[in-house]
């Protein structure tokens, strides 16, 4: 595909389709095979593909011409397939009546009824708050909404929250307090279109692979790129701007550029006046954060500072997007409402090209937060604390509003309430906070505090292993439904196969369990569609509005943006065309920050600062992508990334040591990293696991963990800790051919791992 000159400058080569995009009309199947369309399962991009199926069976995967990816797979995506007929799948229910004995296998009726009898006497002798539950946001959207209609109508507890509690939810509540809504305020096309991006602590070419190409299709036309990331990411090394701050200063920065943006009347006066609440006060507290103050707090010179604010706020259309670099903090919430608080200050909101994102990490990260699973949310983004939301929603389910339970507790907050006494039993659904948690020691200590747990998975994850009760469940391709990527565009899951013998959707298990419980008539759903009937209903009227949203149409569409209220709607890819934001005035409500220090201070004991991300090769606790041959080779084991300056060479063993614990790992000594910080990736579990490093300190707004930045120090050690094989129901062992490289001692090559 030759460049368009009308939209590249002379002379610039095409970055993002080097030469053309790939073939679409190729294909290479065999005799009998199928193409089933549907998109990966990790990531929030959501990437299209295809399965190919053959006698009945998933065998591999072809990228898909869909417009997010454009026939695109990151590593992750070209593997995925790889999870659906794997060796180490669990085919069976699993069950031990004390974690002295051995997990074992038993039938179906065995397992739910053991589950049944315990949910029952834990909640006749403790109540039924005593009993907790905690789901997913990897699930499709129709079992997110039934994890929390199963938790309040079927157990009738208040304790129920998920994993996404640990990646949006910072993001999530600056949104709400800004904007009145929770989501994306543009779709990746308006990257395109931009003349200034800045990414904030969103390594996009590892997490987000497919994502870079709408980043190099801006910079073909000529944009401008920042970078804030304390390390020179594959993406930081290509921008005009890398501002290499320290961790935990992200506030601090974001008002300085705010201030000089305001000093040097460089803003969008007018749309202020028009369009905005809070913009004295926010005017004010800025004006306490000079140049020269974000320098010292950040250590980068303040002219970066204002070299940021003038080539942001100087272009025609700017627009900022950031993930979990600036969201995993005491001060998540603030951070991100900090961002927000440039891109209004500065017009750009509510126009193609100009605007605000947040990249979800989990593929469902989206979604998974609008219909039920969260702790204070009803579907359809509702509130619980509020009458007339709770009143709706009990009408639905064909409760009194008085049965609908209270706001629950958040998932790190329920750690600690199963330690003291107060969660006696756990029902869990896609998640695995022996990996996720930060502060291992205290996870464990409340998950063995616990007379009852059990897990749903596919693979037996390092917390199932820990369970009482394992049930085994579909993957992804497997079961419909539907995810909503990053952009807000909700995609259809279609299912390419049966499951193995003795496997059951989430659904399924949820549904039984509700009937064996006594309230299987408000369960009544044969499949998933049957699911997302009920759901498109619950969420009518709402901001978060899936009602005009039905499989077929996304089938014509290849994807519909919320809110979209009528089923001639075409959704909502970007929010804030007419300048009214969702709050009943129709402004947008700035919020002034103060910044403060991370939780974990530092001193002659911990003078460092630990922060810790994803690897191109894996995926969140690991426990699917420590299973494929290709991404366990590529990326074997964790290592810690640290500056030449402290005097270790590649390969060294290297022990990171905090107040929670220490781990040790071969150093990769890179420049790319600041001398004052350390990077482990947190895929692996314990021992060699990022998260029995960090500290679960809390912002007080979204309960967020701290995961970005602690105390630590360096030691020498005298070899590197091996990393344990994936655990396995007794009897089996891990697919040995996955496992061969993991006695690998060494660092990848580079933080992408081997071969780039």
């Amino acid at each position: 595909m030759s460049v368009d000159p009308s939209v590249t400058p002379p002379g610039t080569r095409n970055f993002r389709d080097a030469g053309g995009l790939p073939a679409d009309a190729w294909r290479a199947l065999y005799g009998n095979e199928t193409l089933v369309p549907t998109h990966c399962c990790f990531c929030g991009v959501q990437c299209g593909m295809y399965l190919r199926v053959r006698d009945g069976k998933v065998f591999g995967v072809e990228p898909r011409n869909h417009d997010i990816n454009r026939m695109r797979l990151c590593p992750k995506g070209l593997n995925a397939y790889q999870q659906v007929n794997h060796p180490d799948r669990l085919t069976v229910p699993l069950l031990r009546t004390s974690r002295d004995a051995e997990l074992r296998a038993v039938s179906w009726d065995d397992a739910l009824d053991y589950t049944v009898d315990r949910i029952q006497a834990i909640q006749a002798e403790h109540g039924v708050d005593a009993f907790g539950m905690l789901g997913g946001a990897s699930l499709f959207t129709e079992k997110t909404y039934l994890v929390g209609k199963f938790a309040r109508v079927a157990l009738k507890t208040r304790h129920v929250d998920y994993n996404g509690r640990l990646c949006m939810v910072s993001a999530a509540g600056a949104n709400k307090l800004s904007f009145g809504i929770d989501r994306a305020a543009n779709p990746f096309a308006d990257i395109l279109l931009s003349d200034c991006l800045l990414i904030a602590g969103s390594n996009v070419g590892e997490c987000f692979p497919v994502m870079t190409q709408y980043l190099w299709g801006a910079r073909d036309r000529g944009a401008k790129l920042i970078v804030v990331d304390p390390r020179e990411t594959s993406v930081a090394r290509t921008a005009d701007i890398h501002v290499a701050l320290r961790p935990g200063t992200d506030s601090a920065f974001f008002n300085a550029v705010l201030h000089v943006v305001i000093r040097e009347g460089l803003g969008d006066q007018e749309y202020v006046d028009e369009h905005t609440t809070g913009w004295a006060e926010l005017a004010e507290t800025v004006q306490g954060y000079p140049p020269e103050r974000a320098a010292e707090i950040c250590g980068i010179p303040a002219e970066q500072v204002e070299q940021v604010a003038r080539m942001f706020a100087t272009a025609p259309r700017a627009m900022a997007w950031h993930a979990r670099g600036i969201e995993h903090h005491t001060q998540g919430v603030e951070n991100c409402l900090t961002v927000i608080n440039l891109c209004v200050a500065t017009g750009n909101l509510g126009k193609p090209g100009a605007g605000y994102g947040t990249i979800t990490g989990q593929g469902n990260g989206q979604g998974g937060r609008e219909h039920g699973q969260k702790s204070d949310l009803l579907p359809g983004g509702r509130s619980i604390n509020d009458p007339v939301h709770r009143r709706q929603i009990a009408e639905i389910w064909g409760i009194e509003e008085s049965e609908l339970p209270q706001a629950g507790t958040s998932m790190m907050e329920m750690v600690h309430q199963m330690s003291r006494g107060e969660i006696r039993g756990l029902f869990g659904m896609c998640n695995n906070p022996f990996v996720s948690l930060p502060n291992y020691d205290v996870v464990k200590a409340g998950y063995d505090s616990l007379a009852f747990h059990a897990q749903c998975d596919f693979f037996l994850s390092e917390t199932a292993a820990n369970a009482h009760v394992v049930f085994p469940v579909t993957t992804w391709a497997e079961d419909d439904g539907v995810m909503a990527n990053a952009e807000a565009r909700v995609v259809r899951h279609r299912k390419a196969q049966e499951p193995p013998s003795g496997v059951r959707t989430d659904t399924w298990v949820l549904c039984e369990l509700a009937r064996r419980l006594g309230v299987g008539d408000k369960f009544a759903f044969t499949s998933s569609v049957d699911v997302f009937s009920e759901l498109r209903i619950a969420s009518r009227g709402t901001v978060n509005d899936y009602y005009g949203i039905t499989y077929e149409r996304i089938d014509e569409t290849g994807g519909i943006a919320w809110p979209c209220p009528e089923v001639d709607h075409p959704g909502t890819p970007r929010l804030f065309e007419d300048g009214r934001s969702y709050h009943a005035d129709g402004k947008i409500h700035l919020q002034p920050v103060e910044w403060h220090p991370p939780a974990d201070p530092y001193d002659d004991d911990f003078p460092m600062r630990l922060t810790t991300g994803r690897t191109v090769a894996h995926f969140l606790s690991g426990n699917q992508t420590r299973r494929l041959g290709g991404l366990v080779e590529q990326t074997p084991r964790p290592w810690v990334e640290i500056h030449p300056s402290h005097g270790y060479a590649n390969g060294d063993a290297v022990t990171v040591v905090t107040r929670r614990g220490e781990a040790t790992f071969p150093a990769l000594v890179t420049e790319a990293i600041r001398p004052d910080t350390v990077f482990v990736p947190y895929h692996w579990p314990f021992p060699v696991a990022a998260n029995a490093l960090t500290i679960d300190a809390l912002d007080p707004r979204s309960k967020i963990p701290e995961y970005k930045v602690c105390a630590c120090r360096l030691e020498r050690a005298a070899a590197v800790v091996d990393v344990p094989a994936p655990p396995m129901p007794p009897g089996r062992e891990a697919y040995p051919a996955a496992q061969a490289a993991r006695s690998d001692p060494n660092p990848p090559t580079s933080s992408q791992g081997r071969g780039f």
